[in-house]
């Protein structure tokens, strides 16, 4: 005869083992990457004081889960700040050295997302004349009459960049004159002191736009070619810094260059005008 007790100790062995198996096959189990997490962002005052990550960035959130903390400054200093491992992603505008950074093997995954246009804006009177300039180099010549200052970011941004290389080519060199000015600050700070100075100062449309309401300043200078101004994102090489969460600022890199992320730069306007136009896959 069979020994039920026996019987229902195996069954209750095996049962005991079964549940034995299943606990560990669940503790070994590769874990599921939860949702969410922090990604610094480098970014441009002039994508910054635009208002437009205060767009963009809450949309991202909803969709991921992902908070992008921005740090703003200027674009010499923000590729500064990526190479040495202090940031996850950058946004900014320096395509030929953000080009050759990724060459050096600092960054990886840019590509082109965005773009606008820069400007010179001065006094509705126009001392300098500069309204009457056929290119952007004439503008600059004009500016040495003297008539009235001009304000240069004079930070190493994006916007300081192109002035210089635009000097240089106009065959002028502006340091030391008493009409120039370094302001050594970001785009809306330096805005804000040719509107005091009753000065000129080269700007992205973005940020003028942005402010424009608040300023006595007219575009006096604009349509030159020479005066494109192209935004590329990119990410922080993981294997530089393997510390910045290259998987997250993927996501966002992803986020800003898919159809929804630049319908969103394209509908993104203030005063009526659009602020900057989706740049990916275009071809400078």
């Amino acid at each position: 005869m069979f020994d039920k007790n026996k019987i229902f100790q195996v069954f209750g062995l095996l049962a005991a083992l079964v549940l034995v198996t299943a606990l560990l096959a669940i503790g070994c189990a590769p874990k599921e990457e939860e949702p969410g997490g922090e990604i610094t962002l480098a970014t441009t005052t002039s994508t910054y004081d635009s208002g437009l990550l205060d767009y963009l960035n809450p949309i991202f959130k909803e969709k991921t889960g992902i908070e992008v903390k921005v740090v703003s400054m200027g674009t010499g200093q923000a590729i500064e700040h990526g190479k040495n491992g202090d940031a996850d992603v950058l946004l900014v505008h320096d395509r030929k050295a953000e080009l050759g950074l990724v060459e050096e093997g600092y960054f990886v995954d840019r590509v082109d997302v965005m773009y606008n246009d820069f400007i010179i804006v001065g006094p509705e009177a126009d001392p300098c004349g500069l309204k009457e300039a056929g290119n952007a180099l004439e503008s600059l010549q004009k500016l040495t009459s003297g008539d009235a200052e001009f304000i240069s970011r004079g930070d190493d941004s994006g916007t300081h960049r192109l002035e210089l290389r635009l000097w240089e080519a106009a065959g002028v060199a502006p340091e030391g004159q008493e009409w120039y000015v370094s302001a050594g600050s970001g785009m809306g700070d330096t805005l804000r002191m040719a509107h005091e100075k009753e000065a000129y100062c080269i700007t992205d449309r973005g940020t003028y736009v942005s402010l424009k309401k608040d300023l006595d300043l007219v575009i006096v200078f604009e349509g030159d070619p020479a005066l494109f101004n192209q935004y590329g994102v990119m990410a922080v090489n993981p294997e530089r810094h393997e510390h910045v969460k290259y998987d997250l600022a993927k996501k966002y890199i992803d986020f800003l260059t898919s159809d929804e992320g630049q319908e969103l730069i394209a509908g993104f306007t203030k005063e009526g005008e659009t602020l900057f136009f989706p740049g990916f896959g275009l071809e400078e």
